[in-house]
C-alpha cells in the first residue's frame, strides 16, 4: 500500500496572501529570517491578514543559518509563553525548518532529539497548534514536505526529522513573495528544486503520482529557471510553482544520496544546501545510472535532450546540470567551493559513515556502502567521473 500526502489545502497565484484573513484561532506565532520580509513589507502584509481575522501575532526573527538544536531549545520558551494556536514559517528552509522544529518540541517537551530523528516514529501533533508555511524562496517546499532539517549541536550532524506529521496544514506559495530573491539564491534554492525533481523521479519508493509531479517540475525548471535568474518575473513565478510540485513528489517518494552528502558535508564546510546539491548531483547520476540508466534518460527526454539511446542521454542530462550549474555561478566540484583538500581529507571519512546513516541514503536506488559514498565524495572534491 503507498500513501501520498501533502498540506490540506494550498492556496498560490497572486493575492494568495489574502487567504490568512480567513484564518480562525487566537494566536500565530509567525517565525522569519533576517529582515527581507520586513524590508519589503510582506510581513507587514501577513501581520495584517491575521489582525483582519482577528489573531495576535508575535514574530521570532534571525533565523538566517541552518537552524541547530541549540536555536531551537533558545526560542522553546517563548514559544510556550506566547501559546500559538498557529505557527507560521515564513522564509526559505532554514524558518520554515526552525518553525517546524519548535512546532515539534512545543508539542512534545519530554521528547528528546535522538527520538525526534527517527525517521517517521514522532508522535502526533496538531493537539496545541497547527502549522502554515509560506516560501520566500523557490526551491526547498518546506511549506509542502514532511521534513524538518536540524544539526545536532553537540555532534555538528545535520539530520533530517521526517514524519507525515509534521506536513504543513496549509501553504500559501504567492510569488510576490520571490519578487526581490538575490541571485545566488535563485541559484541555490533552484538547485535544490532540479535535485528534487532528479532524486525523487527515481528514488525506491517512488510511484505514479510522484513520478508525473517530478517530471513535470523538472520540465518547468529547464524551461524557466535561468529565465527567472536572469531577471524575468514571470519565468520566476513559474519556477515558485515547480518547486511546490518537486516538494509534492519528494515528500511522498523521499530523496537520495545528493541529500545524504548535502546534508552531512554542509555544515562541515559551510556549503548552501542547493548549491551542494549543484555540486554533488552529476556524481550521483553517474553512481545510480547502473540500475535507474532507463528513468534518467526519461527525464532527458522529457526536457528535449539529446541522445540516440539511454546512455548517450544520461551523459546529456549531467552535463545539463553541469552546464545549469556554470550558467548560475554554482561550482561544479568542492575544490572550487574553495575547501582545502587537507580539511577535505580530515572529514571525509565521518562524512561517509554519517551519510550512509541518513535516511535518504535507504531511499536512493542503488545501495551505497561507506565505502561507496567516500568515493563519491571524493570524486565531487576533485570533480573527477565516478567509477562504477
Amino acid at each position: 500500500m503507498n500513501r501520498f500526502t501533502i498540506p490540506r489545502d494550498i492556496y498560490f497565484g497572486e493575492n494568495a496572501l489574502e487567504v490568512l484573513n480567513t484564518v480562525a484561532g487566537k494566536k500565530a506565532l509567525i517565525v522569519i529570517g533576517g529582515g527581507s520580509v520586513k524590508k519589503n513589507r510582506n510581513l507587514d502584509k501577513i501581520e495584517g491578514y491575521l489582525s483582519e481575522a482577528g489573531l495576535e501575532t508575535k514574530v521570532l526573527e534571525g533565523v538566517t543559518e541552518e537552524p541547530s538544536t541549540d536555536l531551537i531549545n533558545k526560542y522553546l520558551d517563548e514559544v510556550n509563553d506566547f501559546a500559538p494556536d498557529w505557527i507560521i514559517g515564513v522564509g526559505g528552509g532554514s524558518p520554515m525548518d526552525a518553525a517546524k522544529a519548535l512546532w515539534l518540541f512545543y508539542e512534545h517537551p519530554d521528547l528528546t532529539f535522538q527520538e525526534a530523528v527517527e525517521p517517521f516514529q514522532l508522535p502526533e501533533l496538531r493537539n496545541k497548534t497547527k502549522f502554515i508555511g509560506i516560501p520566500t524562496t523557490s526551491g526547498t517546499a518546506s511549506e509542502i514536505s514532511n521534513l524538518s532539517v536540524i544539526t545536532d549541536s553537540e555532534t555538528g550532524v545535520k539530520y533530517p526529522l521526517a514524519s507525515f506529521e509534521l506536513t504543513p496544514d496549509l501553504a500559501i506559495i504567492d510569488p510576490v513573495m520571490v519578487e526581490s530573491m538575490p541571485k545566488k539564491v535563485i541559484a541555490y534554492s533552484g538547485m535544490d528544486a532540479v535535485t528534487h525533481s532528479i532524486e525523487a523521479y527515481v528514488a525506491k519508493p517512488r510511484t505514479t503520482f510522484t513520478d508525473s509531479l517530478s517530471i513535470e517540475a523538472l520540465d518547468i525548471l529547464n524551461q524557466n529557471l535561468l529565465a527567472s535568474y536572469n531577471g524575468e518575473e514571470a519565468a520566476r513565478e513559474k519556477v515558485h510553482y515547480a518547486q511546490a510540485m518537486a516538494g509534492m513528489a519528494f515528500a511522498n517518494a523521499v530523496l537520495g544520496n545528493v541529500h545524504s552528502m548535502a546534508h552531512k558535508s554542509g555544515p562541515t564546510f559551510g556549503i548552501p544546501h542547493g548549491c551542494a546539491n549543484g555540486i554533488y548531483l552529476p556524481y550521483v547520476i553517474q553512481f545510480n545510472r547502473s540500475v535507474v540508466e532507463d528513468r534518467y534518460a526519461a527525464l532527458a527526454r522529457r526536457i528535449g535532450l539529446v541522445g540516440s539511446n539511454d546512455k548517450e542521454l544520461v551523459d546529456s542530462l549531467i552535463e545539463w546540470v553541469r552546464d545549469l550549474n556554470k550558467a548560475m555561478e554554482v561550482p561544479n566540484n568542492l575544490k572550487d567551493f574553495g575547501i582545502e583538500e587537507a580539511l577535505f581529507h580530515d572529514h571525509v571519512d565521518k562524512m561517509a559513515e554519517n551519510a550512509v546513516e541518513d535516511p535518504c541514503t535507504g531511499t536512493n536506488p542503488r545501495e551505497t556502502s561507506k565505502e561507496e559514498m567516500k568515493d563519491l565524495f571524493t570524486a565531487a572534491y576533485h570533480g573527477k567521473a565516478v567509477t562504477v
